[in-house]
């Protein structure tokens, strides 16, 4: 994306997603669509997940895995590339997306090996809390946040259940989750390995998903 563009993306007032009220990110939804180059969005199921834990593979790692191909997917040429890093140690999210991608990388804060003679490389910066620093990633927090919340309505619609946000800090989440405990009715929604479902188990007697 052009400085230009991205600069409209700051007047338009880009944030952290969170930051912002459902009915100003739908409006920014349609309008950074507009201005991206290109928009990539891949939705991990709670399948792919439970799988992915199945075989000791860890969220950051199955991120990174999916960044990667969303990055080779991208038709246009590549200068710089923003990631906000989930992982402890910021540069090493870097590092594993740019051994997973098929395009030559260098990564902000590592020392990288030379490449060959006259070879492009990506610029990758991968910081903690992104979002908050660079217009372009407040942008794919929006995108990601907008086709989440679509899809939680989506699957509040399906069940016939108040679902909340699907956040563990959210009571009406909690509270639907526990009500569920003895039902397979969003049991397909919900992946096992997570620490929440887990506190709410430990809450009940027995494993109510058997």
């Amino acid at each position: 994306m052009s400085d230009a563009k991205t600069k409209k993306l700051a007047r338009l007032g880009v944030r952290d997603s969170k930051l912002l009220t459902p009915k100003k990110r739908e409006y920014l939804f349609d309008e950074i669509q507009s201005l991206a180059d290109d928009v990539k969005v891949y939705a991990i199921a709670n399948g792919e997940i439970n799988e992915a834990m199945n075989r000791k593979i860890s969220l950051n790692e199955l991120e990174a895995m999916h960044f990667a191909k969303l990055i080779d997917q991208v038709g246009i040429d590549l200068d710089r590339i923003y990631l906000d890093s989930p992982d402890v140690i910021s540069e090493r999210f870097g590092m594993r997306i740019s051994l997973l991608s098929k395009k030559p990388m260098m990564v902000e804060g590592v020392k990288t090996p030379r490449g060959k003679r006259g070879e492009k490389r990506i610029h990758v910066v991968s910081e903690h809390k992104a979002d908050l620093r660079y217009p372009v990633v407040s942008s794919a927090s929006i995108i990601a946040k907008v086709t989440r919340d679509r899809a939680m309505a989506k699957i509040e619609d399906s069940v016939g259940i108040e679902l909340g946000s699907g956040y563990p800090s959210d009571h009406v989440t909690v509270d639907a989750i526990r009500a569920s405990l003895g039902t397979n009715t969003i049991r397909p929604y919900v992946r096992e390995y997570w620490k929440t479902l887990t506190l709410i188990r430990q809450m009940k007697i027995g494993d109510y998903f058997r």
